[in-house]
């Protein structure tokens, strides 16, 4: 299958999650928002729970695409990692499955995959890629706290460039996650991260 018709299978499953809880989903509804036959689904997911997961490993990748885009913007280091955390409220408060991904809260809507690999007998890389660990919370502050050092150090930095920056940019990540619990007034984020990131990182 071309990677756009998985793109659209995603869409549909997606559009329909946003309709009704996952329980409710059904693969032949999809696969005829798709415009594909159900079998050619099962071809390219294995299953419910399959699609399940690569909708899940979807929203994960699109998380940190954001961050990517967000670090390579213009701005000192502390405008970046605000930017940052302005992606995480943001996308957290439009997309239940990415803030069930960043807090681990899944609510009864949502689909559950196990966080944990599972056995994957799928011929489709981008299907065996969402067989694989998917992240949990503590792995997205360990991965944005790691992009966001490499990204505000550069390539010529020195262990202790990357050391003063680790806490800094550790701490930006858990408040970004915070305000997702409990978002600030509007502008809050900002504020928020200017307060904990030391000056001289700002």
């Amino acid at each position: 299958m071309m990677p756009a018709a998985r793109e659209s299978l995603l869409d549909a499953a997606c559009t329909a999650l946003a309709r009704r809880p996952w329980s409710a989903v059904r693969m032949v509804d999809v696969a005829a928002a798709a415009g594909v036959s159900r079998q050619t689904l099962y071809n390219e997911f294995g299953s419910k729970d399959g699609l399940a997961r690569a909708l899940v490993r979807r929203e994960a990748d699109g998380y940190l695409a954001g961050v990517e885009r967000a670090l390579a913007g213009p701005g000192e280091p502390g405008e970046r990692l605000t930017a940052v955390a302005e992606w995480t409220s943001s996308v957290a408060r439009d997309n239940a499955l990415v803030r069930a991904l960043l807090t681990g809260c899944w609510s009864e809507w949502l689909p559950t995959p196990p966080l944990a690999a599972v056995p994957s007998s799928s011929s489709v890389p981008a299907q065996r890629r969402a067989d694989g660990p998917l992240p949990t919370p503590r792995d997205f502050v360990r991965i944005v706290r790691d992009r966001a050092v490499t990204a505000l150090t550069g390539p010529a930095a020195t262990p202790a460039d990357t050391a003063e920056l680790t806490r800094p940019c550790e701490l930006a990540v858990r408040l970004a996650l915070s305000c997702v619990a409990a978002p600030p007034e509007e502008g809050g984020t900002a504020e928020l991260i200017r307060a904990v990131v030391p000056r001289r990182t700002v």
